[in-house]
């Protein structure tokens, strides 16, 4: 029912917007015809203060609703989805690629095109999943650590690529 309300006033919002902007042009107009009319400053202060006031701010409450009406209504899209996906995914929403969690509470390896070790390229500074698309298909990509070392020992290690955001290498004995 809380949807149905949101969805409801988030489209009303920018109707009552253009009808806000209408009513304080009519009174701005309204307002200056008459004040035209008056030739001392203190007849004209009572039209000024119930037409020309109320409708500038008529004018501006109504730009601001439908300026943001449209958002209103995308907030209401996006709580209609959040509700459905918390429905719909419960406990299997909140895992993330790294593997579904398994009864004894560790953590499956992942399957599929991001299975198996890090890569990284010849010359390369990052660290990629095997499924990344910027080692897809390339043949010098190998998983990081094989071949042969830096000529630089003091060289620092691989950066997680910012793409396809890689575990970082398990320790292995050090050759």
């Amino acid at each position: 029912m809380r949807n149905a309300r949101t969805r409801f006033g988030a489209r009303l919002a920018p109707w009552g917007g253009w009808a806000a902007l209408a009513g304080g042009a009519v009174l701005c107009a309204v307002g200056w015809y008459g004040m035209s009319g008056e030739r001392f400053a203190e007849r004209q202060i009572p039209f000024l203060a119930s037409c020309s006031i109320p409708g500038a701010a008529l004018i501006i409450a109504g730009a601001v609703l439908v300026a943001r009406g449209d958002q209103g209504l995308a907030a209401a899209r996006v709580e209609e989805l959040y509700g459905l996906l918390v429905a719909y995914g419960g406990d299997d929403a909140a895992v993330g690629a790294g593997g579904a969690p398994e009864p004894g509470g560790a953590v499956a390896e992942p399957k599929g095109p991001d299975a198996g070790p890090p890569l990284t390229v010849p010359g390369g500074t990052l660290l990629h999943r095997p499924g990344c698309p910027l080692v897809a298909g390339r043949p010098d990509a190998r998983p990081y650590g094989d071949g042969p070392p830096p000529a630089e020992t003091d060289a620092p290690p691989p950066a997680p690529c910012p793409v396809c955001e890689p575990d970082p290498p398990h320790p292995g004995p050090a050759r």
